[in-house]
């Protein structure tokens, strides 16, 4: 019975997930056609060239392109560090919260969603660029500063203000379903609340906290939006960049194809190592 329940999404996974997969690797094993420099995917295993994947596994490693994967995961890092320091204390809160003000916040975070990315995006240009209100604030404190020149800062802060409601959610659905006499009771047995949080609350919310951070690293990792919209400097460039550059605008969709099959092993160790994590905390318990 339940073999029948996951055949439509077996058959959703297969054809909008395994197909396009395998295009995009028949295409980072295939070839160029040397007239129009399209791509000329090799559908057939037995005849995939893995010389482009050699050069550009390469150049990732010891190449022009570790500064961007590297570059890339620092302002992901950043980013993670970021979201929860901001996502955990609202997520905390309204685990702790009852009545209308609960229900009002939980709004305002889902509103976000409403709007597209791209929009808020834009909106968040206007709010930066030079007679904008931000840096009309930052000028009142002498601290004028040209947020779109291209600036790392600029770019961070635009991830977490684009992915920190995928952290705040998923913590406060793990923290309201904690069970809060544990708490009380490292109260009473002489714990700070300090103490309480470190040794009760902040473990028990580990994988609410990992689910959250999955969310938005997975993401992250692959955006070139943002990049796009509130940078587009060579010095912020992201790996995202690189596939959109090489996919879209370049003559050499091989190496843009070479990279989405790197970046997704990246995803996958992830992945891998969220779902043997979460195993463990359910042996755990």
């Amino acid at each position: 019975m339940w073999r029948g329940y996951a055949l439509p999404g077996t058959v959703w996974l297969a054809a909008f997930f395994a197909v396009p997969f395998y295009a995009v690797a028949a295409i980072a094993f295939g070839s160029i056609d040397p007239i129009f420099r399209n791509a000329r995917p090799a559908w057939n295993p037995l005849s995939w060239s893995f010389g482009t994947f050699a050069d550009v596994l390469g150049e990732v490693v010891n190449g022009q392109l570790r500064d961007v994967f590297v570059r890339t995961i620092v302002f992901v890092l950043i980013a993670l560090v970021l979201c929860l320091m901001i996502g955990y204390p609202i997520a905390y809160h309204l685990a702790r919260l009852h009545g209308r003000m609960k229900s009002l916040i939980l709004l305002l975070i889902v509103l976000p969603f409403w709007v597209s990315y791209l929009m808020r995006m834009l909106a968040w240009v206007n709010l930066l660029q030079r007679d904008g209100l931000v840096m009309r604030i930052t000028a009142w404190f002498g601290a004028e500063h040209n947020w779109l020149d291209g600036s790392p800062t600029t770019v961070i802060l635009g991830l977490v203000y684009g992915y920190v409601p995928f952290l705040i959610l998923p913590l406060y659905a793990t923290l309201e379903r904690l069970d809060w006499r544990l708490v009380d009771a490292a109260r009473d047995l002489g714990a700070s609340p300090r103490q309480a949080f470190w040794r009760v609350t902040l473990p028990m919310s580990r994988t609410g906290m990992a689910a959250g951070l999955m969310l938005v690293a997975l993401p992250m990792l692959g955006d070139y939006y943002t990049n796009d919209i509130l940078s587009r400097s060579p010095r912020t460039e992201m790996i995202g960049n690189q596939i959109d550059f090489f996919l879209n605008a370049g003559t050499q969709p091989q190496r843009g194809a070479v990279l989405v099959l790197v970046l997704s092993f990246v995803l996958a160790c992830l992945a891998w190592w969220y779902v043997r994590d979460n195993a463990r905390q359910q042996v755990a318990r």
